[in-house]
């Protein structure tokens, strides 16, 4: 026979051999304890995710259909927030939830390495505090750096003027799940004159910016922002106007409705006339 053949048809053998095996192993049922193994791990990793549970004393244990849940937490709610979790977990279908309510519990200390659920949950306050700062057309000029741990953030860099330094503190600070700020921003000395920020303002105007991209960035601004309740308000722009409806619980919060609004790229003028407060 043709060594080259030979040596094809040796291939070919090895080849089907490996596939057949494949096939067998991926066609075989996964044993059941991979399947609790897997729903623990789902359950567990939504405790870790939940800020009302994270700190809880909570184990997981999954037979069957059946999990069961031990521990302490400090509150009926946060005892049956648990179990609803489990529910939710495709498979599991009954839960025995073995959970002890104490009133005085207390979360063990903090240990100097951030959980699971901390790194997700600054990862995603960073992610809204650089988008809030990048869609401001006072604030998108900053050379920022977001720093965070554990909701309390530090801001680093410069910015073009003092107006424009507040303004990072207060678009972070009213971003959900901001414990504080460290406004570390330094103002550049050579910041722009009024005159250059005359007319970069005339050219942002006489940009064209999307009205849905308008819209949009400012629905964005009010669901990651902790002091304006996105649901309550709807927003409409038509060629750079932005016009603001609905209602709100107070009048600080229109208040910051309206300046979030105002502070958008793009955006010419807000009517906030139909938008009130209770």
């Amino acid at each position: 026979m043709n060594p080259v053949f030979r040596k094809l048809a040796l291939t070919a053998v090895i080849a089907l051999g490996i596939a057949a095996t494949s096939t067998a192993v991926l066609a075989a049922p996964v044993s059941q304890e991979i399947i609790e193994a897997r729903q623990e791990t789902q359950i567990w990793t939504t405790y870790a995710l939940s800020p009302y549970l994270r700190a809880s004393d909570i184990q997981v244990a999954v037979h069957g259909d059946k999990a069961t849940l031990t521990g302490k937490v400090d509150e009926d709610v946060n005892k049956d927030l648990a179990k609803q979790i489990a529910l939710g977990v495709r498979g599991i279908k009954e839960v025995d939830n073995q959970i002890l309510v104490v009133g005085d519990y207390v979360a063990p200390a903090h240990p100097a390495e951030r959980s699971f659920g901390e790194v997700v949950d600054d990862a995603s306050i960073k992610a809204a505090v650089k988008a809030k700062l990048l869609w401001s057309k006072h604030t998108r000029g900053l050379d920022t750096d977001v720093d965070i741990r554990r909701g309390r953030v530090t801001l680093s860099g410069t910015a073009d003027s003092a107006a424009a330094k507040a303004l990072a503190t207060r678009l972070t600070l009213n971003t959900r799940g901001v414990v504080s700020v460290n406004n570390q921003l330094r103002v550049d000395a050579n910041a722009p004159s009024v005159g250059d920020k005359t007319k970069a303002a005339a050219k942002e105007v006489g940009h064209d910016f999307a009205d849905g991209w308008i819209t949009a960035k400012i629905k964005s601004t009010y669901v990651f922002s902790s002091n304006v309740e996105s649901s309550d308000i709807a927003v409409d722009t038509k060629d750079g106007v932005v016009t603001l409806s609905g209602k709100v619980s107070s009048g600080a919060e229109r208040a910051l409705a309206i300046e979030f609004a105002e502070n958008i790229r793009g955006v010419k003028s807000v009517n906030a006339t139909a938008l009130t407060s209770l």
